[in-house]
C-alpha cells in the first residue's frame, strides 16, 4: 500500500452517523402546503438535479421543487420553509463520535483532509459551524462545484487543491453515488465505510458492486494509514508539517 499524503472524505452517512428524515421535515412540507409524501418523492427523484446547484439559489431550487409537487406557496411561505429545510437538515445531521478524532490524528501524522461532497445548499451553510471544518484544508460540494459524483473531476479537483496526484490519496466513503469506483476511476485509492448503522441509510445511486477494501469503524481509517507507513517503511510526518494552518477554501 503506498505511502498517502492526503485523505478525502465523503460527508453523509461517512463523518455522518447514518441519515434519516426526520419529523422536523414535516414543518417544512406545512409551510408549504404541499402532503409531506409528496414532496419528499420530489425531493428523492429530484436529488441530482438540485446537487448540481444549477437551479439556482436554495430559495429558487425549493420553488423549483413546489412546481414539480404542484403547488405554489407565498413568497413569504417559501422563505420560511427555507429556514424550516436547513433546521431539519441540521437536525438530521449528527457527526459520527470518532469524526473529529480520526481527523485531528490524521493531521497530526502530517496528512492533508478534504471534503468531497454531493449535497444540496443546506451543507455549505451548515459546515462551518461544525468541529470538523477547521480540520478541513479543501471542501468540494457538488452543489458549488456544478457537478455530482461519480464524476472523477471532483476528486481531481481535490487533490489539485492541495498539489497532490490522486495516487496519493485516499478516499473514504459508504458508497453513495457511486463514490468509490468514481475515486479509482479519477486515481485515487478508495475504501468503503461499512459501519453498522448505513443499513438504514438514506442513499442515492449506491455503489452496489464494490468488492475493495472495508472499514467497519471511521477510526480504523488511522491504522489503515499507519500500516501503509509501515509497509513503505516511511513515518508519518511530525513537527510544524503536522500542524499547518487548514486553508479556508471551498472550491466552486
Amino acid at each position: 500500500m503506498p505511502r498517502f499524503q492526503a485523505v478525502l472524505f465523503d460527508f453523509f452517512g461517512t463523518l455522518t452517523c447514518a441519515v434519516q428524515r426526520g419529523s422536523a421535515h414535516r414543518t417544512t412540507a406545512e409551510l408549504l402546503g404541499c402532503p409531506p409524501e409528496v414532496l419528499v418523492n420530489v425531493l428523492n427523484r429530484t436529488y441530482y438535479q438540485r446537487a448540481t446547484g444549477a437551479l439556482g439559489t436554495a430559495e429558487a431550487t425549493l420553488r423549483w421543487v413546489c412546481a414539480q409537487a404542484g403547488v405554489r406557496p407565498s413568497t413569504e411561505a417559501l422563505r420560511s420553509a427555507v429556514i424550516a429545510r436547513f433546521r431539519a437538515i441540521r437536525a438530521d445531521t449528527r457527526l459520527r463520535t470518532e469524526a473529529v478524532p480520526t481527523l485531528a490524528a490524521l493531521r497530526q501524522r502530517g496528512l492533508r483532509i478534504g471534503l468531497v461532497s454531493d449535497c444540496t445548499h443546506e451543507l455549505p451553510a451548515l459546515l462551518p459551524q461544525l468541529p470538523i471544518d477547521p480540520l478541513l484544508d479543501v471542501r468540494v460540494l457538488s452543489v458549488q462545484f456544478g457537478r455530482c459524483k461519480p464524476d472523477p473531476e471532483l476528486y481531481r479537483a481535490a487533490c489539485r487543491h492541495l498539489g497532490l496526484t490522486p495516487a496519493t490519496c485516499l478516499y473514504v466513503g459508504d458508497g453513495g453515488s457511486q463514490e468509490l469506483t468514481g475515486a479509482e476511476r479519477a486515481g485515487l485509492h478508495a475504501v468503503r465505510l461499512a459501519a453498522p448503522d448505513l443499513a438504514g441509510h438514506l442513499t442515492f445511486n449506491p455503489d452496489t458492486g464494490w468488492t475493495g477494501p472495508e472499514l467497519t469503524s471511521l477510526a480504523d481509517v488511522v491504522d489503515l494509514i499507519d500500516r501503509a507507513d509501515a509497509d513503505s517503511g516511511s513515518p508519518g510526518a511530525t513537527g510544524p508539517a503536522a500542524h499547518r494552518q487548514p486553508a479556508e477554501v471551498s472550491i466552486g
